[in-house]
């Protein structure tokens, strides 16, 4: 349902703008429509890759990698995988809930999406070389602790 009137708001939304301006509302549709053509093939490659391993990865495998007995290692493995993963949010949000599904601890799973999205091994040589090595480490270093820290918090509450 909730698809629904947020599909019909951008309806109303292009609607309105094409009103206001129809050459401006033209020009922002090709442009969207070309942003959607680049991001496209990394895309669909990020489903592809994603949905294979969830495929080929069994069920028992994750949860004893992953599952909340998995302790200490588990989380460990998790942060590693999270830190040096680069997939959108909108992809990793779904990841994560199938992985709960096969067996995953929500610790592990927390932090897996916290430094996935704070902690950046992938993006470190070009964070360094516009802030500095020292901002560099300092920021993934507090954001890998922070994770730690809502993994905790989320057990404690969802639990």
């Amino acid at each position: 349902m909730d698809i629904i009137l947020f599909y019909g708001l951008a309806v109303a939304g292009v609607a309105w703008s094409y009103t206001k301006s129809r050459q401006k509302t033209r020009q922002a549709l090709q442009k969207a429509w070309k942003s959607f053509e680049n991001i496209l093939p990394s895309f669909a490659f990020i489903l592809l890759l994603i949905g294979a391993s969830l495929a080929l990865i069994s069920p028992s495998a994750v949860s004893e990698l992953l599952g909340a007995q998995s302790g200490w290692a588990g989380l460990g493995i998790a942060a590693a995988l999270g830190s040096i993963t680069l997939i959108p949010g909108f992809i990793a949000f779904p990841l994560a809930r199938a992985v709960l599904e096969m067996g995953a601890g929500i610790m592990q799973v927390a932090v897996f999406v916290s430094t996935l999205m704070m902690v950046g091994v992938v993006t470190a040589p070009m964070e360094a070389r516009y802030f500095n090595r020292k901002t560099m480490l300092l920021r993934n270093g507090m954001s890998l602790l922070y994770s730690f820290a809502v993994a905790y918090v989320l057990a404690k509450v969802v639990g």
